[in-house]
């Protein structure tokens, strides 16, 4: 039977992290998977989430499974980061949220919820979108289609673009949205740009799918759900993914969830029961550990607030090296763009669209043993004091070639 199997390609992402591993080079770069990393060069453990380890382990009584949606505790904390304490969505049960395996998995139950109960509506997908959007819709047996997002030539949003695609859409579809930190451009709408985007929206009776996998990334926490109150204000329905592999440094923990939200509490339960069973006859019920993390974090104060700092560090880090690159860029006479180089700040998140081409991308490879997706797509997280230099004279090198 398995004789004939014929090898798979690698993942497009992953692939390249298997690559770099590989390379015996002492002086290699990865700058391709959407990990954070310290000045050290390091995935750190957050302090928060050391203490909230030792907690638990102190307290911990029994192993026993989860639920399928995982525990209360957890799910009312993540819909408080989403909404905000007290929020009308809360209050009224209009919200039911399920924990599942990284923001990935809840993608995943999204997607095999839609194509269970609503008939494969078509998924609409920025152009262009994280890499393995298609293929986890695609998975669930729905069909995906792109709308206009990324304007090549101002390395910035197409907006009205966006809106003539978003309008030409067929009401019904269900249209995905980067929370904030679009990956992979780090280009996102304003606020008056989400208001905008929600009109259209409701007026095209959409379904809004939020990817949120980097709250906390750009502007702040709260700051960072602007996408989520600018829809809210407008539609009844939507779903929202949440990833805490980021924000908490969870990579291997597999935390996320997926949120519902439906025009009553009726609704919401009945969706919720439907979510269920698609899980169910998936992986069950979620792994413990991350979501007791996040819910020992978000439910102690001192902690929180210890937590938020962390994030703003890291942040913070990220935006001082994209200030660093730009600087070393412009220090070699490097151009990015006809306009130069400061689109780069102005980006949110991990990671930037730096305008390197393949053959670009492919020369820092093999030369330079610095590892760039194949779209140009660089995380800027992966950027260090240490490597900065050496980074900005390789692509001064390819750029001038």
């Amino acid at each position: 039977m398995f004789q004939d199997v014929q090898l798979a390609p690698p993942d497009a992402i992953l692939g390249i992290t298997e690559a770099f591993n590989k390379d015996p080079n002492p002086a290699k770069i990865n700058l391709s998977v959407g990990v954070y990393k310290d000045a050290g060069g390091k995935t750190p453990v957050l302090p928060s989430v050391k203490e909230a380890e030792r907690r638990i382990l102190a307290g911990e009584a029994s192993k026993g499974y989860m639920p399928i949606d995982g525990s209360p505790a957890y799910t009312g904390a993540v819909q408080a980061m989403l909404f905000g304490e007290g929020h009308e969505v809360i209050t009224s049960n209009r919200a039911a949220t399920c924990h599942t395996p990284g923001g990935t998995g809840g993608l995943r139950v999204a997607g095999d919820y839609l194509a269970k109960v609503h008939g494969k509506p078509t998924v609409l997908v920025s152009d262009p979108t994280w890499a393995n959007h298609d293929a986890i819709f695609q998975a669930s047996g729905l069909p995906v289609r792109a709308y206009t997002y990324f304007d090549a030539k101002t390395n910035g949003l197409n907006f009205e673009g966006m809106i003539a695609s978003l309008k030409e859409a067929a009401a019904g579809s269900v249209v995905l949205l980067h929370g904030t930190c679009h990956n992979p451009t780090g280009v996102d709408p304003t606020p008056e740009q989400w208001q905008t985007i929600a009109e259209v929206v409701a007026e095209k009776g959409l379904l809004p799918l939020v990817d949120f996998a980097y709250q906390g990334f750009a502007k702040g926490i709260r700051e960072d759900a602007t996408c989520v109150s600018a829809l809210l204000a407008k539609v009844k329905e939507m779903i929202i993914v949440s990833s805490f592999s980021k924000n908490f440094g969870l990579y291997n923990e597999r935390t996320g969830a997926m949120t519902i939200v439906a025009a009553d509490a009726d609704a919401a339960a009945k969706v919720m029961s439907q979510v269920k069973i698609c899980i169910r006859t998936n992986y069950s019920n979620p792994p413990a550990h991350g979501g007791i993390i996040v819910t020992t974090i978000l439910s102690d104060a001192a902690l929180r607030s210890q937590w938020e700092g962390e994030v703003a560090q890291m942040r913070d880090r990220i935006q001082a090296m994209r200030e660093a690159f730009v600087k070393g860029l412009d220090t070699r006479g490097v151009k990015l763009s006809p306009a130069g180089n400061d689109f780069i700040i102005h980006q949110n998140g991990m990671f930037s669209f730096s305008n390197l081409n393949k053959d670009q991308v492919k020369t820092l490879k093999e030369k330079y043993s610095i590892y760039i997706v194949g779209s140009g797509r660089i995380n800027v997280a992966g950027m260090t004091e240490a490597n900065m230099g050496p980074l900005c004279d390789a692509i001064a090198s390819v750029a001038k070639g």
